[in-house]
């Protein structure tokens, strides 16, 4: 897809030179930043599951604690198993590592979308793909702390690109692409059993190639060929296996332990809670079909969101476009699958929904690759019509880009809480929905608080150590608190409150003596309650 050039010489050297310069930047500004990442409330677990893998492999798989470690062996440990290996190599604690290790993925996933958007669209499609994933507080926020989501994204990222090779090759993929595809098929159904979406791509484009094909050369013709792909990605399948068993022992444990997962996954499985989404207090199995495409309407950058309907749009319209080659028209189909697909059965079906769209970071790469693929051919739109507004257009796109980052500064290391123009900001998305579910501001509240007291040379009084009620994740704080510091919920002769800002925390009659904000939204608070009777940390309005 080819674009005409405004600045006098052809832009994909400019593009490809741009788009390394962002991972470049990106990848500078991780190695500076990771560290500033807090524990979420499942952070401490994973660590202890990629710490029982390694045991498992170490003791020749007879140590078998990780094949029923909690819930988490329904799920990959790729993630978890990498970051405790870095974590004996690396001069970091364990939970830095683990913030640099999602860091690096998280480049990982954005190296590969460009990669995409680059393969499909052309290097302007690619840039722009990189960029808006890069500007994506969604993905951006998750990569450093979120140990299923942002790996998951990453995962399906290369599995993506290795069908897009697959079909473009069709329907004789080489052997290179067969090991991509079968590298990404293992690691996304290694790290989630929700991998299994890319065998829904596969499949509609391969029912589309033939239905072509058929109409072309006949339906013996078509099945042939057809024949002839599927049996040269059969290596690919045995890769894929191979790397599943590597990142998820207890999926190859019993042969139809991925298929326990996946009716394991398909119903709720904790007792319900209920979430703020909207201003109200709802069930977690109760939250309304509008939910996810509400939050995704809210969370993502209002350019990538126009953008991206944009490109799904598009995207059907070239499968429909009968000027192209059946490949291609697969190609742009699974875009517009990877992209929608997802949204549109949370919709259909109504599942459990909590934690925002945590869940749903996967979806991010397609669409960032989609809207990449709009906005580079608005620019050659425009270039065509009036070549010098082209490059009106695409600083245009570049301010577009700018506004979440400037929010992401101010939010920072909260990115993940980031709410767009048309919520309000986090101003006022604070009353109606969830921020920082992953408690993250615990790190810098119990932080802040260890400074007051080492400043000011207090001691408890009456005991060896300070006494903590925290509402919230309490690892996070008690990994930064240190020894001198006994954590409960039970705010009965505690020293001090930690709490988080979110719905199910009382605000505490009494001294704040730390206070954490973002953009003025209070994210968490340490209150002094020596000598007051606080009944209890929790509420929950509106019950």
């Amino acid at each position: 897809m080819p674009i005409s050039s405004p600045w006098g010489r052809s832009p994909e050297p400019i593009a490809d030179g741009l788009a390394v310069a962002v991972l470049v930047a990106i990848a500078v500004i991780a190695a500076l930043t990771f560290r500033d990442y807090g524990l979420g409330w499942d952070d401490y677990t994973h660590s202890q599951y990629g710490a029982l893998l390694l045991d498992l492999f170490g003791s020749g798989f007879t140590d078998r604690r990780a094949l029923s470690f909690v819930n988490l062996y329904a799920y990959g440990g790729g993630f978890d198993m990498a970051a405790a290996l870095l974590a004996k190599i690396l001069p970091f604690d364990l939970f830095e590592t683990r913030r640099l290790a999602g860091a690096m993925v998280g480049l990982i996933g954005l190296a590969v979308t460009w990669r995409l958007g680059r393969r499909v669209g052309g290097p302007v499609a690619g840039l722009l793909a990189l960029v808006l994933l890069a500007t994506c507080p969604l993905y951006y926020g998750h990569m450093y702390m979120n140990a299923k989501d942002a790996p998951f994204a990453a995962a399906m990222a290369v599995l993506m690109l290795g069908l897009v090779r697959a079909f473009e090759e069709y329907p004789r993929p080489a052997a290179a692409t067969g090991a991509l595809l079968g590298a990404g098929i293992g690691l996304a159904i290694g790290t989630r059993i929700l991998g299994g979406f890319g065998a829904v791509y596969a499949i509609a484009a391969l029912l589309l190639t033939v239905a072509i094909e058929a109409r072309q050369t006949g339906w013996r013709q078509a099945a042939t060929r057809a024949g002839t792909f599927i049996l040269a990605l059969l290596p690919a399948l045995v890769l894929a296996y191979a790397v599943m068993a590597l990142v998820w022992p207890w999926s190859v444990a019993e042969p139809l332990n991925p298929f326990r997962a996946l009716i394991y996954f398909s119903t709720f499985f904790e007792n319900p809670w209920r979430e703020l989404f909207d201003g109200s207090l709802t069930l977690v199995p109760d939250m309304p079909r509008r939910y996810v495409p509400q939050l995704f309407a809210l969370e993502l950058p209002e350019i990538t969101l126009a953008l991206g309907l944009g490109g799904i749009v598009g995207a059907l319209a070239a499968t429909c476009d009968r000027s192209l080659s059946a490949q291609r028209r697969a190609v742009f189909f699974m875009l517009a699958l990877a992209a929608a697909f997802p949204i549109a059965l949370a919709v259909a079906t109504r599942p459990a929904m909590y934690n925002g769209i945590r869940h749903f970071v996967f979806v991010a790469p397609p669409i960032a690759v989609v809207a990449g693929l709009a906005g580079a051919r608005l620019i050659e739109r425009i270039a065509g019509w009036k070549p010098s507004a082209a490059a009106g257009a695409a600083a245009l796109l570049a301010v577009g880009c700018v506004s979440p980052v400037i929010e992401m500064v101010k939010l920072h290391p909260y990115e993940y809480t980031y709410f767009n123009t048309i919520a309000g900001g986090v101003r006022t998305a604070r009353a109606r929905y969830m921020l920082d579910y992953w408690g993250l501001s615990f790190r810098q509240a119990s932080l802040a608080l260890r400074a007051k007291l080492d400043e000011s040379h207090e001691k408890p009084v009456g005991r060896a150590r300070w006494k903590i009620a925290a509402c919230g994740p309490h690892p996070p704080a008690r990994v930064v608190l240190g020894p001198d510091f006994e954590l409960s919920w039970d705010p009965r002769g505690a020293d001090f409150a930690l709490a988080l800002a979110e719905y199910y925390c009382a605000e505490i009659d009494a001294p704040v003596v730390v206070e954490i904000k973002r953009d003025g939204v209070v994210y968490a608070r340490v209150y002094d309650i020596r000598g007051r009777s606080i009944g209890n940390l929790l509420t929950v309005p509106g019950l």
